[in-house]
């Protein structure tokens, strides 16, 4: 705990663009005053892994989190989009751990159902498509090395479909997500990571594992 309050106290005398006071991220997340503290200083290790700027740029968070290069994996690249608020390109510290809350066990269900909608919604219409669903079920996939035919796939995604378009207008709407995700919770499983509640007594590899067994990804 000692070396973590010293490294805690040298790196405010060098915050990083984008700095918000932990007090005010704490009121504002699922994350206690200690825990954004801890944030910080993992938060100044991921932002100086390639580029030593005080942000997060692409590169780092797609090494850190997934240990994949720029070329691979939408989920990843996905989650990057919408750790970066902003839309500049980098993740500053407010953004890092207001995003990263989403994935807090005390975080509300409802804050972490809409996040998932986000997810999912690759062009930014409001809706879920058929094409940005089979996109992201191919990329859950190729994350957790699962391999199984195109017409596995193509009948995973036509099962989902029938279940979550209940106004049958060939798109999804936040409501229809929401009482999708009601009936099968497994969907949003990989929302909540527990070890962030000990954030403050280890610092884990932050490798994201998407098991995507078949029970998340298509209705039984």
């Amino acid at each position: 705990m000692l070396a973590l309050t010293d490294c805690f106290r040298s790196m405010r005398s060098r915050r990083p663009p984008g700095f918000e006071n932990h007090d005010l991220l704490a009121s504002e997340t699922s994350f206690s005053v200690n825990e954004v503290d801890a944030l910080y200083v993992l938060y100044g290790k991921l932002s100086s892994s390639i580029i030593d700027d005080g942000l997060i740029h692409k590169e780092e968070f797609l090494l850190a989190l997934f240990n994949c290069s720029l070329k691979q994996n939408l989920f990843a690249q996905r989650l990057f989009d919408l750790f970066d608020i902003k839309h500049n390109g980098v993740i500053e510290f407010g953004e890092f751990v207001r995003s990263l809350s989403i994935f807090h066990p005390r975080t509300p269900q409802a804050d972490k159902i809409e996040f998932a909608f986000k997810l999912y919604d690759l062009r930014h219409t409001g809706f879920i498509e058929r094409d940005e669903l089979k996109e992201m079920v191919f990329a859950i996939l190729k994350e957790s090395e699962l391999i199984l035919p195109d017409d596995t796939i193509e009948a995973i995604v036509d099962k989902t479909f029938v279940e979550a378009d209940t106004k049958g207008d060939g798109r999804i709407d936040p409501e229809e997500w929401k009482e999708l995700v009601t009936r099968y919770p497994s969907i949003i499983k990989n929302m909540t990571l527990p070890f962030l509640k000990e954030i403050t007594q280890m610092f884990p590899s932050f490798v994201l594992t998407t098991e995507a067994q078949d029970s998340q990804l298509v209705f039984e």
